[in-house]
């Protein structure tokens, strides 16, 4: 049990932590998936295996996944100007941008010289409706109140970037002619069984039972319960730990060349490799340590829920940390920082 590693109950209680999923991975399967708490305060709807979570920003980790795909099928090129396949939108050059332009490996490690403008990228508005990725981009909305351009050199500086992935999932929109979660079902979500993940992208979408409402620091429902973000390849992911771990087996038995769903070993290892002016940034993921003994890492944050995955791919082992409750300060300083602490031992073992 978790529990004799970390009194996760005392923890939720310290914190005002509403409900939790835990999902530990040894030696290439999940060992095992621990949840406890509640989908919603003053229910007694607890959570359990099939409890869907808002995986907020570790969406952009499933999206570096659909495009490694997309480039194993010839479909995508990491490294070609991503204006070549771009049709509903083309990213404004200027002066800054050399002759390569930008690419996917630029968005993917958060390097290609696109900045998020102030106060942008929150979650959706009822009474806004579903704009368009390309009205996005182009600044005609609430969620991104200025155009995309170009503000630095791609490749010579880190802005993390919502916008970037915004990019991204209007590219993998143009050059298949289908909607992004639609690609994501059918290269990702099925073949992988993650039958409990999906996008929610309109409010009057029917809530299945077993997705949790969202809780500020103060125990108290947020406005909606559950929010939303209408830019899916940067945030919309609602998924379990559960179907999370599937991914990161997923990575990891693509590093031996046991894919499920087509991606080579050298596509994975580019993935969780250096990239750019950065050593700590690779493509979707953050990286610490080296070689055999590299961490990745991915986390979700945004109203009412926190997240967080960590693994070492090498090694077979992983983490996946979900909550319900967002406790207003950096996940490494809450509750999942304490548990990912108290796990970490078992997770850069070479065997459990």
């Amino acid at each position: 049990m978790l529990q004799s590693h970390i009194n996760i109950k005392d923890c939720m209680k310290h914190h005002n932590v509403i409900g939790l999923s835990v999902s530990l991975i040894n030696s290439g399967q999940i060992s095992r998936i621990e949840n406890y708490g509640l989908l919603e305060v003053g229910t007694n709807k607890k959570v359990n295996n099939n409890s869907i979570f808002n995986a907020c920003s570790i969406s952009k980790f499933l999206t570096a996944l659909l495009v490694l795909k997309l480039t194993e099928e010839g479909i995508l090129d990491l490294d070609e100007d991503v204006n070549k396949r771009l049709k509903s939108w083309k990213v404004p050059y200027n002066n800054l941008a050399d002759k390569k332009g930008i690419t996917l490996r630029h968005l993917l490690s958060h390097q290609s010289g696109v900045m998020d403008p102030e106060e942008s990228f929150m979650e959706l508005t009822p009474n806004t409706g579903i704009p368009s990725i390309a009205e996005i981009l182009e600044g005609t909305t609430p969620y991104c109140k200025a155009p995309i351009e170009i503000k630095y050199k791609p490749g010579s500086d880190f802005q993390y970037s919502d916008a970037g992935f915004c990019i991204i999932q209007q590219l993998i929109e143009d050059v298949t002619g289908k909607p992004f979660k639609k690609v994501v079902k059918e290269l990702i979500f099925q073949p992988l069984k993650m039958t409990n993940s999906t996008f929610i992208q309109n409010m009057s979408e029917e809530i299945d039972a077993d997705f949790s409402s969202g809780h500020n620091k103060e125990s108290e429902l947020v406005d909606g319960k559950y929010p939303i973000y209408p830019y899916p390849a940067a945030s919309g992911l609602w998924t379990t730990t559960s179907d999370l771990s599937q991914l990161l087996l997923e990575l990891m038995n693509a590093l031996h060349n046991k894919s499920r769903i087509g991606i080579s070993a050298n596509k994975v290892k580019d993935m969780i490799s250096s990239q750019g002016c950065k050593s700590w940034t690779g493509l979707g993921v953050f990286l610490d340590g080296s070689e055999e003994e590299i961490e990745i890492s991915s986390l979700g944050w945004g109203l009412g829920f926190q997240c967080m995955m960590a693994a070492y791919p090498h090694l077979g082992n992983g983490l996946i940390i979900m909550t319900n409750t967002d406790l207003g300060v950096h996940q490494l300083k809450g509750i999942i920082g304490e548990i990912y602490y108290a796990l970490k031992p078992l997770l850069n073992l070479v065997s459990v």
